[in-house]
């Protein structure tokens, strides 16, 4: 049985407030289970922010959901494998 797989990374470590911030995540669920990846980033004033991603297999294959509760992130794409997310800081 082989572990499900979720890597999230972003673009920089630090962001200026109104950049752009790309969040690249990987996954992959051989066994159909779920996966969770927590990353921490800090911002310009050194605050540390929380995103947590996770990949779920349900019936119509691997879907991600990102959790962030300082903004939203909107998908650019998904290959099925690799997904993209942007959000403004």
């Amino acid at each position: 049985m082989a572990a499900p797989t979720a890597t999230a990374s972003l673009d920089k470590t630090a962001y200026v407030t109104g950049e752009t911030m790309t969040l690249t995540i990987s996954y992959a669920d051989a066994d159909q289970r779920t996966a969770t990846q927590t990353i921490t980033v800090e911002d310009s004033a050194g605050n540390d922010v929380v995103i947590t991603t996770t990949a779920v297999i349900n019936p119509q294959g691997l879907t991600v959901t990102v959790q962030d509760v300082e903004r939203t992130f909107t998908k650019v794409s998904d290959t099925g494998a690799v997904a993209v997310y942007t959000a403004t800081a």
